[in-house]
Order: structure tokens, then C-alpha cells, then sequence
């Protein structure tokens, strides 16, 4: 792990006076990448996810400059989270309570910070620190560094999901189950 490396949990509110970072850090990530990772509907994501009850994200900085995030929150029971999901899903699977499930919707590490241990960082000071019972994201199939790290940290595949956004992609969803879970 890297020496000068310092996790920090933001609420929505104290992550709103970093908003201009986050979205240029997650423009660095995503660079020309075609209008679903544009700076425009990232921002739209922030402000929608920002607001949900329960919403947490984790700040990697090195000498105080961001290098990376973590964010999610809880799915409320009417969420819209499984909207597009593809058969076959588990019978029950997609039922919430408010505390089932927490959504993780963001993991991003700057690309000269990678492969040193920053996104598991990431991952575990927010995953290992929630309450719910699982937790779940979605990673694009084609993306293979992301499965073997998510494999390597516990996740399962489960089904595939192809969200209503313009433009999005299929995604396979992942869940991790809590180690607590009686």
C-alpha cells in the first residue's frame, strides 16, 4: 500500500464542495468515451445519486490530490435500480426494503495511481463498513481487470442489465453478499 495514501468517508453534502474533482477525475477515467461518460451526464448522476437517503463515497488523495473514489447507497424499495434486468434473476432477487441491498455505483482510480492497491482500498473502507445485507454494481462483461478484481474481492455474477439511460451499455450484475449475513 502506498505510504502517503488517506481514505476519507464524505457524506453527499461534504462531497458537493469536491463535485468539480470528482468530475474530472471521472473524465480522466473515462476520456473520450462517447456521450455516456460525457461531463454533462455525469454530473446529472451525482446530483440524482447524491440524493439518496444513505448515499456515502470514499476519497483516495495522495499529498491532497484526489486519485480516486468510491461511491454508492442503499436501494430504496420502489427503486428503479433493476429496471432492465434479463431473466434469468433469482425468484425474489430484485425485492427491496430500504436495507436489503446497497448499490455500488462508482469505483475509480486515476490511471498513474493504478494497480497499487488503491481501488481494494477503496472497495473494503466502503463495502466492509455498510449495514446491508449485500451489496451489488454493474461492470461491463468486456471489461476484464474490473471482473478478475471484483472475483478476487468476493463478487458473484448473477444476471445481465441493460439500464434505459441513451446510449448505455449491458452490464453483468455483480453481488457480494455481507460476511455477517446469518
Amino acid at each position: 500500500m502506498i505510504e502517503d495514501l488517506h481514505l476519507r468517508h464524505h457524506s453527499a453534502d461534504e462531497a458537493k464542495r469536491v463535485l468539480d474533482q470528482l468530475v474530472d477525475l471521472y473524465l480522466e477515467v473515462y476520456p473520450d468515451d462517447g456521450e455516456f461518460h460525457s461531463e454533462d451526464r455525469y454530473r446529472r448522476q451525482l446530483d440524482l445519486h447524491m440524493q439518496r437517503a444513505g448515499w456515502e463515497m470514499v476519497t483516495a488523495t495522495i499529498n491532497e490530490a484526489l486519485v480516486g473514489y468510491i461511491y454508492g447507497f442503499p436501494l430504496p424499495p420502489q427503486t428503479r435500480w433493476w429496471e432492465g434486468i434479463h431473466e434469468p434473476a433469482p425468484p425474489g432477487f430484485t425485492d427491496e426494503n430500504g436495507t436489503r441491498t446497497f448499490a455500488l455505483s462508482e469505483l475509480l482510480v486515476h490511471p498513474a495511481w493504478r494497480r497499487q492497491g488503491i481501488a481494494a482500498a477503496l472497495h473494503d473502507a466502503l463495502v466492509l463498513s455498510r449495514p446491508e445485507r449485500r451489496t451489488t454494481l454493474l461492470v461491463r462483461s468486456d471489461n476484464d481487470v474490473a471482473q478478475r478484481a471484483y472475483e478476487a474481492w468476493g463478487w458473484s455474477k448473477v444476471t445481465k442489465l441493460q439500464p434505459h439511460w441513451e446510449g448505455a451499455p449491458i452490464f453483468d450484475v455483480l453481488v457480494r453478499t455481507s460476511v455477517d449475513v446469518d
